[in-house]
């Protein structure tokens, strides 16, 4: 089938480009997913204290605000709920696709279409946007014998719901901020959680509370009053952003303010000692929780962080050759990311694959949504446009806005597409590179997601979301060539 826009995916990104395109008067889209229903990654993650770890009026549309949120930091079925309602609250469904996973795509120069392949079979476009995000490839780390072992094992993202730990001996491997959630959850219920941690990290108090009636009931009825908690909410999360980009200072502020939070909850100097990261707060991901550390005082309770040398039939033989007999493993160990394009299978000009080039350059974007020599191929929440400090969802707006523009530039111009110029490219991809090496990121001496094979960092906006905002406000017709 044709289309003039397919896009990927039933996230965040997803649906709000959908609605920017109806918002435009353009109905000749699909939506593909391949799961059956809306909502990507809040979709997926369902295991037990899953929520956001930014504030709920933060972590949602501007447009379609909801003041209804429970709590400041709402879980997961209430953010799986918003997606789905706002799905329906804007006619959505009759544009999405479910069950359909897109397996390549490729540029046909003659004809200015992607061909798009499907398990569906193929669709045709002239725009191909991907919402696909970076947090949909469950990173399960292959263990030495993991196949010999006889008990139970999934990843926080496949949490296996069936399966009742109760009384069960559980080792969880990681200590992401999924494990940061599900650990306090599930430790009253098991026999015995050994924790492998490998590096700890950086946790802050979580300034959660539960939403009073009254205030609902004002952001309901008083125009304008959310609009400014929600700015009350976004400046004070952009303050953050100055710790991370160069002021080292503010960093050791607040890690003191970590330490104090540990400290008050661990009595234990040897568990303290495990506990307390070695590199620079923000190297990786801070994360905020007020039950965590509680959790790992418990008598059921053992954190290891020897190393995992390998897993037999009844459990996991630690570095010191000690082995821990469990019943079930989980893997709390994130995501594939920035690996995450390898998985791609784009062809784009002159029979260029994306995910080669990427392998062999480095991964090179013009303002992480679009890229040379891949016509009317737009990434949202792409390469170096994920945070630390504020809102997703923010950017995701911003991008959304910025494909709008670009669309409505090639119709003015008469063309067929619009293909970023290498010069534009190169020039954004400098500037990231140059911000990033004096931000905390790569000087704290530790590794994390955030960085490729070859230690760049090719996740993090390095700065303010506003001046992202700025850069992606107006669409600058110089960076493009307008073809066919």
């Amino acid at each position: 089938m044709e289309f003039h826009t397919v896009v990927i995916g039933t996230g965040f990104s997803g649906l709000g480009m959908a609605i920017q395109l109806k918002k435009d008067g353009r109905e000749d889209f699909v939506v593909l997913e391949k799961a059956a229903d809306v909502g990507g990654t809040w979709r997926d993650n369902t295991y037990p204290g899953c929520a956001c770890d930014i504030q709920s009026h933060m972590y949602s549309f501007s447009f379609e605000q909801n003041p209804r949120w429970s709590r400041s930091f709402s879980p997961q079925p209430e953010i799986w709920q918003y997606l789905r309602d706002v799905t329906d609250r804007y006619g959505l469904r009759r544009h999405i696709r479910f069950g359909v996973e897109v397996t390549g795509a490729r540029w046909d120069a003659d004809e200015h279409r992607w061909r798009i392949s499907t398990s569906d079979g193929d669709h045709t476009a002239r725009f191909l946007v991907s919402g696909i995000g970076g947090l949909h490839i469950p990173n399960v780390p292959k263990l030495p014998g993991v196949e010999r072992f006889r008990g139970r094992a999934f990843h926080s993202a496949q949490w296996d719901h069936d399966y009742d730990l109760t009384g069960k001996r559980v080792a969880v491997v990681g200590t992401g901020a999924s494990a940061v959630q599900f650990v306090p959850r599930i430790q009253p219920d098991v026999a015995k959680l050994t924790l492998f941690q490998r590096t700890p990290p950086w946790i802050m108090p979580k300034p959660d509370y539960a939403i009073p009636g009254w205030l609902k009931t004002v952001f309901r009825r008083v125009p304008g009053v959310q609009r400014l908690y929600r700015d009350a909410i976004y400046w004070l999360l952009e303050a953050r952003a100055v710790g991370f980009n160069g002021k080292p200072g503010l960093m050791k502020l607040a890690s003191r303010v970590a330490k104090a939070h540990m400290h008050k909850a661990v009595k234990d100097p040897e568990l303290r000692r495990k506990l307390t990261p070695d590199y620079v707060m923000g190297c990786k991901r801070v994360l905020i929780a007020n039950d965590y550390y509680p959790a790992l005082t418990q008598d059921n309770v053992e954190v290891n962080t020897d190393g995992i040398r390998e897993v037999t039939e009844h459990g996991i033989v630690d570095e010191n050759g000690v082995e821990h007999e469990v019943d079930a493993i989980i893997y709390g160990t994130g995501f594939h990311v920035t690996d995450a394009f390898d998985y791609l299978d784009i062809t784009g000009l002159d029979g260029r694959d994306l995910s080669k080039d990427w392998q062999d350059n480095g991964i090179q974007t013009h303002l992480g949504i679009t890229v040379a020599g891949y016509p009317n191929l737009f990434f949202l929440l792409g390469p170096n446009t994920a945070l630390g400090h504020n809102s997703v969802v923010f950017m995701i707006e911003s991008q959304i806005r910025y494909v709008s523009q670009a669309m409505a530039l090639v119709e003015q111009h008469g063309g067929q597409a619009l293909d970023t110029r290498e010069s534009a490219q190169a020039r954004f991809q400098s500037d990231m590179q140059r911000k990033l090496v004096n931000g905390v990121w790569t000087q704290g001496g530790c590794k994390s997601w955030y960085l490729d094979s070859r230690g760049v960092n090719r996740t993090i906006w390095p700065g303010f979301t506003w001046k992202y905002w700025l850069r992606t406000r107006k669409l600058e017709p110089a960076d493009f060539d307008v073809v066919g």
